[in-house]
């Protein structure tokens, strides 16, 4: 490689590299706005955080990164396509290309707004009042469907926006995709229903104090893999991960005294996130390389941890005695086939981060559906409650009590990430994928989880998807991984194995 391409190689990372530390710098903000920051420092954490995203803009933008752009891909970096550099500068150009046509004012105002709007949602949700969340979720709306216009689109503006979240995915690609799943998961969720195996649910709503909680999931957590030694647990309103650097991956949780599951296993699925944070390439730190692909292969692991591991029998044959100490009053007399079937129990329910497996994804499909009409402005946000609440009856047969436990529920839509939702659903068909594979691989994988061994599970991991950052996109990655393209056939093998043998279907 001559002199020349090496120098521009080397002044496009470093200049890279610097906006992604103004990045990190305003991720660190995000955390704190989130976990500890006082209530009445909103105002200033918005113009902090829109401060910050607009030099990152502006430095991201910068037309010598453009210059730099176009003389590297006529270098001989791009005879091999997989190489780092290669890999560099095509995501680059990529993302360069998306980001120039967004103005710095439109950057800025949408991360002032969202960083409002959260704070405003917070409060809102605990009265269950959505009267005083609706202006902010307009003017929300509003600026992704402005961004959306800049961005550009062929056929809707929602896919310039879920573009974002999982690069290359459509409505059109995302529907049919989901479509084929539903067709499957509503009869297997009606043959549960009708199935004469009813869990015990008093076993997981029984007298879990937080301490005690806080103890085992931070057990669980680092037993699977998450590294504490770079990373830490908070508590917030919406758990969430937030990847500030190398050696700063930081995972929060939510708990309550009387529902096991709601922290556990939402600290597992964190872990899962912070899992593959971790296991980026720090020597890659600031460029694609050493970035996750996208929100959807980022959702797999999490979900896989979550659910394929830390729902399966073999976790708690290892897990129940160290449970049944910790909580003496609440499993002591427990047997270990009815705590099993407690934390897989199947049955509709309101809030999404504690569905279970088998409903989970429906909860997506609702809002997949409904956050197109709001993009396409056919929903008006004041009418969100009742379109949600009568879509949600159709979806599971309940209607929502109050807005709180309806369409309020999730941080998503206060914070503009409008586009993302489809991800979680597509992160449980990669899940499947690669935990299939894994298993294919490891014929003892199970046998390990039952002596408390993670390892080779999080070496497969970090070796076949973490440490490959961007190299590949979403669906290349599964077809490099597994042999097969994304479909929904893998997870409902899953599922219907799992549930039939718990439910005697």
């Amino acid at each position: 490689m001559s002199d020349k391409f090496e120098k521009l190689y080397k002044e496009l990372v470093e200049r890279v590299r610097e906006a992604t530390l103004i990045g990190s710098i305003e991720s660190l903000l995000g955390w704190d706005e989130r976990t500890y920051m006082p209530r009445a420092g909103a105002e200033n954490r918005a113009n902090q955080s829109a401060y910050l995203s607009g030099l990152m803009h502006q430095k991201i933008t910068d037309p010598r990164i453009g210059e730099l752009l176009s003389e590297l891909e006529r270098s001989p970096y791009m005879k091999e396509e997989y190489s780092n550099e290669a890999v560099n500068i095509r995501e680059l150009r990529h993302d360069y290309d998306k980001l120039v046509k967004l103005p710095q004012r439109l950057v800025e105002e949408i991360t002032k707004t969202t960083t409002m709007s959260q704070g405003v949602w917070a409060q809102a949700r605990g009265k269950s009042d959505y009267a005083t969340f609706l202006p902010w979720l307009e003017k929300v709306i509003d600026l992704d469907i402005e961004k959306a216009e800049c961005l550009g689109y062929e056929k809707e503006a929602y896919d310039a926006l879920l573009d974002t979240y999982e690069p290359g995915a459509t409505v059109e690609t995302v529907s049919k995709t989901f479509s084929g799943l539903r067709d499957e998961l509503v009869p297997l969720v009606e043959a549960i229903a009708n199935s004469s195996v009813k869990p015990d649910l008093s076993i997981v709503n029984g007298d879990y104090p937080v301490d005690r909680q806080a103890t085992f999931g931070r057990e669980a957590a680092a037993a699977i893999g998450y590294n504490f030694e770079s990373g830490r647990l908070d508590i917030t309103a919406h758990p969430f991960t937030t990847g500030i650097g190398p050696g700063d991956t930081r995972i929060t949780t939510k708990y309550d005294p009387k529902f096991i599951n709601q922290a556990l296993f939402g600290t597992l699925h964190e872990a899962g996130h912070g899992i593959y944070d971790q296991g980026l390439d720090p020597e890659q730190y600031g460029t694609p390389r050493g970035e996750s692909v996208s929100l959807g292969i980022h959702e797999s692991q999490s979900r896989m941890w979550e659910n394929m591991v830390g729902r399966c029998k073999p976790f708690w044959r290892h897990f129940f005695p160290r449970a049944q100490k910790i909580f003496p009053e609440a499993l002591g007399q427990v047997a270990f086939d009815d705590f099993y079937l407690s934390v897989n129990d199947v049955r509709p329910s309101l809030i999404r981060i504690e569905a279970d497996e088998v409903t989970y994804n429906l909860h997506i499909m609702l809002r997949f559906e409904l956050e197109q009409v709001l993009i396409r402005k056919d929903l008006k946000a004041k009418d969100l409650p009742e379109a949600w609440n009568s879509k949600f009856k159709d979806f599971f047969g309940i209607t929502p009590p109050d807005d709180a436990r309806g369409c309020m529920q999730d941080v998503h839509w206060s914070a503009g990430y409008f586009g993302y939702f489809p991800t979680y659903a597509l992160g449980n068909l990669y899940a499947a994928m690669f935990f299939a594979k894994a298993l294919e691989e490891m014929p003892d994988l199970e046998e390990q989880f039952a002596a408390g061994q993670f390892g080779q599970l999080k070496k497969w991991l970090n070796e076949k998807i973490h440490s490959h950052g961007r190299r590949y996109r979403a669906e290349k990655l599964a077809e490099v991984v597994t042999g097969q393209s994304l479909n929904h056939k893998p997870l409902m093998t899953y599922l219907n194995k799992k549930f039939g043998e718990l439910y005697k279907l």
